[in-house]
C-alpha cells in the first residue's frame, strides 16, 4: 500500500509555482477581489436608476449602456477569479465560498440589466435609427442594436425578462452540481499499470491508460471507470434531465419550437445546419469502418473493443515529452502565422498563463478562459503525451483568439460566438500537424502522426456529431413528453455507439455509461460546433499554408473580429463559407486521403 500512496496525485502546494497560472495578475488577493465585488454591487445600484429612461434621448441611452458594459466587464472579472481559484481545487472550501458568491452576483447583474434589451425594443425603430444619426459614440452599438431587433419576437417583457434573470442560478444547478460529483467527489480505484505497480486511476490518468500497450491495462482502466460512473447512474441522470429540462424552459419561455433552435439561434444559425452536418456524417461512417478495419489489423486483433480504440497503432518514438519541449514543439508548428503571432504565444507560454498539471482537486480536463480586462488563462493537465503537446497547442489557439478580441473590440463585441470558438484552437492543432508531418523523416513516426490526425479527425467530427445525435435525440425525447431514466439515456447511447462502430468494434456494455462523464451535454448542442469549426480550421490552415502572408492577414482579422457580426460572415472573413455542408465533406474528403496515406505504411 505504501507503494500505491507514492503514486497518488500531489497536493496543491506540492506543485512548483513556475507550473501554475498567476491569478494575482487578476487580483493580488481577496481583499481586492472583494473590492471588485462591492463595486458590482455599486453598479447595480446605478444602472437600475435607468430603468424607464432610454427612449429619452440619444445620451441616457449610450450612458445607460456604458455603464451596463463597466458593471458587466467588472462582474466578469470577479467571477473569472473566483471560479479559477476553485478549479485549482475543488475541495477548497475558501474558494467553495468565494464562487458561489461570486454566481449569485452574476445573476444579481443580470437581473439588474435584463431591464435594457426589452426596453430598448419599445423605442421605435425609426427613433433609434436618429439616435444613431445624431450621437457618433452611439454607432458603436449598431451591430448590438440589429442583433437585438433580429431577436425581437424572442425577447420578453421587462418584468418577464428580469425573472428568467433571476432564475438563471437555479438554471446552472444541475452543472454545478455534476461539476462537483465530477471533480470533488468521485473517486476510482487504484488499478495496475504496465509495470503491475498500483496506480489510482483519475480522468487525467485515463486516456494514458487507453494509449497504452498493454490491453490488459487499458480493458481495467475501462472497467473501472465506466463501473464506478454506473454506481452513480440514476443521480447524474437526474442531474443532466434537470439541464434538459431548462433549456426547453428557455426555450418555450422565449417562443422558440425546440431547445435546438433557441441554442442555434443565438448564433443566427438555422437548424439545417445542425440537420446537413448529422447527414453528412452519417453518409461517411464508411470511411470510420475503413479506418476502424486499419486499426484491428494494425494492432493485430482479431476482434476490436472499445477500449481498443485510443491505443496507437503506430508506436510512438518518445514514450514521455517534456513540458518545455511540448513548448519548443507547438511553437514551431504555428510559426506559419507570423511573428506577431509567436510573439504573442511566448508571451503566453512565460507570463503566467498557464497552469500545467494535475493536483489532488484539480478541474480535469483543458479550458481557455479569462475576462476583458485580462489576460489570457489556460488550464491543463498535462501528461506528457503527444495528444497533451496538442492541447496546449489548441488551448493557445483559443488563448491567442482571446487576446486579439480583447486588444480590438469593445467590451460589448468581445466575446466572440461559440459557433466559431473552435476554429482558432482547431487551426493551431493542424498548423502543428502539418509541421510535424513535414519534419519526420521516419516512417513509424511518420504512420504515427497520421494515426494521430485521423484521431483528431475521429474525435473531433465523428465523435462529437455522435454527441450532437444524442442530444438531438434525448431534448425532443424530453419536449414530446417522454421519460429520459438513467436506463433509457443508456440504451440512446448505446444504440448510437453500435450505428457509428458495430461494423468493426465489438461494442462493449460498459460503453453505454460514457454520457454521464460528458460535461458539454450541460451546456445544451455545443458539441457540434467542434465539428464545423474543426471543418472550417482544415479549410483556413490549408489557405496558410498554400498562400502566406494574404491568407494569414485574413486569419488575423478573424481573430479580432469578436462578435462584431454574425459568424457565417465572420468566417467568411477567412474564406470560409459554412452555409453549406461543403466545408464537412471537405474534411472528410481529407480524412480520406490521410486514411490512403497511411493504409500505404500500414
Amino acid at each position: 500500500m505504501a507503494e500505491s500512496k507514492t503514486n497518488a496525485l500531489p497536493k496543491r502546494d506540492e506543485i512548483d509555482s513556475k507550473y501554475k497560472w498567476k491569478l494575482e495578475h487578476i487580483y493580488a488577493g481577496i481583499d481586492d477581489w472583494e473590492r471588485d465585488f462591492s463595486k458590482v454591487k455599486e453598479y447595480i445600484s446605478q444602472i437600475v436608476k435607468f430603468k424607464g429612461t432610454l427612449g429619452k434621448d440619444s445620451n441616457t441611452l449610450l450612458e445607460c449602456l456604458k455603464l451596463s458594459n463597466e458593471l458587466m466587464s467588472t462582474n466578469d472579472r470577479v467571477f473569472v477569479y473566483a471560479r479559477m481559484k476553485k478549479d485549482e481545487d475543488n475541495s477548497n472550501s475558501t474558494y467553495q465560498s468565494l464562487a458561489d458568491r461570486a454566481s449569485a452576483l452574476m445573476t444579481e447583474a443580470y437581473a439588474a440589466t435584463s431591464f435594457i434589451v426589452p426596453e430598448i425594443l419599445t423605442i421605435p425603430e425609426e427613433k433609434l435609427n436618429k439616435y444613431l444619426e445624431e450621437n457618433k459614440d452611439l454607432q458603436l452599438y449598431r451591430q448590438f442594436f440589429r442583433e437585438i431587433l433580429r431577436q425581437k419576437e424572442h425577447v420578453l417583457s421587462e418584468k418577464e425578462e428580469e425573472l428568467l434573470a433571476l432564475a438563471s442560478e437555479m438554471a446552472g444547478s444541475p452543472r454545478e452540481i455534476f461539476t462537483m460529483f465530477n471533480n470533488a467527489d468521485i473517486k476510482f480505484p487504484f488499478i495496475k499499470d504496465e509495470d503491475g505497480e498500483e496506480v489510482e486511476l483519475t480522468k487525467g490518468r485515463y486516456i494514458k491508460f487507453l494509449e497504452s500497450k498493454d490491453r490488459r491495462v487499458r480493458k481495467d482502466a475501462f472497467q473501472a471507470l465506466y463501473s464506478t460512473y454506473a454506481k452513480f447512474k440514476n443521480t447524474i441522470a437526474a442531474s443532466l434531465v434537470g439541464s434538459i429540462k431548462a433549456s426547453k424552459f428557455y426555450a418555450t419561455a422565449a417562443k422558440y419550437d425546440s431547445s435546438l433552435e433557441a441554442s442555434l439561434d443565438a448564433d443566427n444559425i438555422s437548424v439545417d445546419v445542425y440537420d446537413n452536418l448529422i447527414e453528412t456524417v452519417n453518409k461517411n461512417l464508411h470511411l470510420l469502418h475503413r479506418y476502424l478495419k486499419l486499426r484491428k489489423k494494425a494492432l493485430k486483433l482479431d476482434e476490436l473493443h472499445m477500449y481498443d480504440l485510443y491505443v496507437p497503432i503506430v508506436e510512438e518514438s518518445k514514450k514521455n515529452i517534456p513540458y518545455e519541449e511540448a513548448l519548443k514543439m507547438v511553437e514551431a508548428g504555428l510559426r506559419p502565422l507570423g511573428e506577431e503571432y509567436i510573439s504573442h504565444l511566448k508571451e503566453g507560454f512565460t507570463n503566467g498563463w498557464i497552469d500545467v498539471y494535475e493536483n489532488q482537486g484539480k478541474t480535469s480536463g483543458a479550458y481557455s478562459w479569462g475576462a476583458y480586462t485580462t489576460h489570457p488563462y489556460v488550464l491543463l493537465n498535462y501528461q506528457g503525451t503527444i495528444n497533451d503537446v496538442f492541447t496546449i497547442a489548441h488551448e493557445m489557439g483559443h488563448a491567442l483568439h482571446s487576446y486579439y478580441t480583447n486588444k480590438t473590440q469593445p467590451y460589448v463585441y468581445s466575446e466572440y460566438k461559440i459557433f466559431v470558438a473552435e476554429v482558432a484552437s482547431t487551426v493551431n492543432e493542424a498548423l502543428l500537424m502539418n509541421y510535424l508531418l513535414d519534419k519526420t523523416k521516419d516512417k513509424t513516426e511518420k504512420a504515427y502522426l497520421l494515426n494521430h490526425y485521423l484521431e483528431q479527425f475521429r474525435g473531433t467530427v465523428y465523435r462529437q456529431v455522435m454527441f450532437a445525435e444524442f442530444e438531438k435525440t434525448v431534448h425532443m425525447k424530453h419536449k414530446n413528453g417522454e421519460p429520459l431514466t438513467a436506463d433509457i439515456l443508456s440504451n440512446i447511447y448505446y444504440d448510437l455507439n453500435k450505428k457509428y462502430f458495430e461494423a468493426e468494434v465489438n461494442v462493449d456494455e460498459e460503453i453505454s455509461m460514457e454520457w454521464a462523464r460528458i460535461p458539454h451535454f450541460y451546456t445544451s448542442f455545443y458539441v457540434y460546433k467542434y465539428a464545423t469549426g474543426f471543418s472550417s480550421a482544415i479549410a483556413i490552415s490549408d489557405m496558410i499554408l498554400k498562400e502566406g502572408q494574404p491568407a494569414v492577414d485574413r486569419y488575423i482579422k478573424f481573430l479580432k473580429s469578436g462578435s462584431s457580426d454574425y459568424p457565417l460572415e465572420l468566417l467568411k472573413i477567412a474564406g470560409v463559407d459554412l452555409s453549406t455542408p461543403k466545408p464537412v465533406q471537405d474534411a472528410l474528403d481529407v480524412f480520406e486521403k490521410i486514411l490512403g496515406e497511411l493504409e500505404a505504411l500500414i
